[in-house]
């Protein structure tokens, strides 16, 4: 099913990736693609789920004002991780609920996002693109399955780690684990929310819903898939001897983003942001279904 690759623990710089404009060839020319890109990274702050929805929503009506006033706006894209949550889509419905819903055991957000429930929580890597289509490709279904190719291409990569799709359906699967999904929404052809991919995440709170509505599938993550597949290396030594979560999640995020910018032919402008004066902004409106007391 997977494969390992040989990846260096020891080697990992603490810097931002510098990733230079890809080049293409067009009319036997070469055309530098320079397409701006915001780039914040959260990928070691647990950012609670609501101010990062809000943070959002403020981006895209930033964007928007952008688009009126100057006719385009630049990319940007958030990556961080979430406490433990569950978040409900356009199609949710309470029956793929496990547990009482005046009595979760996280709190539980409806949101404007497409698909059904799922669960974020720490170890789980959250990319949150939010780009202007109208300069890249217009056309949802390219889209989505851009973004599945962003964590196809990562998996593979960096950990030897062959995933797919499944017909039919959305997100990022190792045979009958779903590693990634996706749910996303567009406003005036500007995307927000994004995926979400389980890289040292505990998946027992997956057990309280049924992810996505999919009932005859599991949730797996990275570090369980290297776990199984060290399980079947007789005699070998360990491809995890130096891997802690910390080193996982950051080697994981840094294919992430390298593949992102590949695929969106993007150049990163790195942006910082307070996260205490993040958390302290005021939310937009957002529905909140419950929340644990």
């Amino acid at each position: 099913m997977i494969l390992l690759g040989s990846y260096s623990l020891t080697s990992i710089p603490s810097s931002p990736i510098s990733l230079r404009p890809h080049s293409s060839v067009a009319h036997g020319r070469m055309v530098q693609c320079s397409r701006r890109c915001e780039l914040f990274d959260l990928h070691q702050e647990l950012i609670p789920y609501d101010v990062a929805w809000s943070w959002q929503k403020d981006i895209v009506r930033e964007k928007k004002s952008q688009i009126e006033n100057e006719g385009d706006c630049s990319d940007t894209l958030i990556i961080l991780q979430h406490p433990s949550v569950y978040t409900l889509g356009t199609a949710s419905t309470h029956h793929n609920l496990n547990f009482d819903i005046e009595n979760p055991p996280f709190p539980i957000y409806r949101t404007e996002r497409g698909g059904e429930v799922t669960f974020h929580g720490p170890g789980q890597l959250i990319m949150y693109p939010i780009i202007n289509l109208r300069r890249h490709k217009m056309d949802l279904h390219w889209y989505l399955r851009t973004l599945e190719e962003v964590v196809i291409r990562a998996l593979s990569s960096t950990f030897s780690i062959q995933a797919s799709r499944v017909e039919g359906l959305t997100g990022v699967w190792v045979g009958n684990q779903k590693l990634a999904a996706l749910g996303i929404r567009v406003a005036h052809w500007i995307t927000y929310h994004g995926l979400a991919l389980n890289v040292t995440t505990d998946l027992s709170p997956f057990k309280w819903v049924i992810p996505c509505g999919i009932r005859d599938r599991q949730v797996g993550s990275i570090k369980g898939l290297l776990k199984e597949a060290q399980s079947c290396i007789a005699h070998g030594t360990s491809v995890l001897h130096d891997l802690d979560d910390t080193s996982l999640i950051h080697i994981t995020y840094r294919s992430l983003i390298e593949e992102f910018s590949r695929a969106f032919q993007l150049e990163y402008h790195y942006k910082t942001i307070s996260v205490p004066v993040l958390c302290k902004r005021k939310p937009s409106c957002f529905s909140k279904e419950t929340q644990q007391s």
